[in-house]
């Protein structure tokens, strides 16, 4: 079989304008600049040893909070405010509330050492990952793993893993009732 000249030019060129298309969406996934995607978690609830309701049932304990901000833009619009809170059972969460940033590639939640004025040029030494960001919108909740001190640090950062940006970023002021 003889190709012509031409088909031997068009036909690899096509399979490799296919092959980078196919990269370029499965890298920059550009549709996600026109989905949103809501959560709304409640905050968890520990109960109390021994304490009962009316009802004869657990009642909820007094839920701590540590520190607050609230969340300012960087690379994409994010606002909403960041809490940390530590539960009556002793497990610690950063809580995302009234969240609203874009969604992304591959986007993350961190607690960070470095102000969140910083945290546009990175997420610093000691940074600890939080958990995939689950939606764009809403309410979220990020469980602090065991033996990290969220009075450490001193920001929460919504983190793109993919290009190595901050999408927004909230300084963690510790609350007045707050240990310190």
């Amino acid at each position: 079989m003889n190709l012509s000249p031409r088909r031997r030019v068009v036909v690899p060129a096509l399979l490799v304008t296919t092959l980078v298309a196919a990269f370029a969406l499965y890298f920059f996934q550009p549709w996600r600049a026109f989905t949103n995607t809501t959560v709304n978690e409640s905050l968890p609830t520990a109960t109390a040893g021994g304490g009962e309701d009316a009802g004869g049932g657990s009642a909820p304990a007094a839920v701590r909070e540590l520190a607050r901000g609230s969340l300012v833009a960087h690379e994409h619009p994010t606002s909403g405010t960041a809490r940390t809170l530590r539960l009556a059972d002793g497990r610690q969460l950063l809580r995302l509330e009234d969240l609203k940033t874009s969604e992304g590639p591959d986007v993350r939640v961190y607690l960070s050492t470095r102000p969140a004025s910083k945290a546009a040029d990175g997420l610093g030494a000691g940074a600890v990952w939080l958990g995939r960001l689950k939606g764009n919108l809403g309410n979220q909740n990020y469980t602090v793993p065991d033996g990290s001190d969220p009075a450490g640090f001193r920001s929460a950062v919504v983190w793109c893993e993919r290009f190595g940006v901050s999408f927004g970023a909230a300084d963690l002021t510790p609350s007045p009732a707050a240990p310190r």
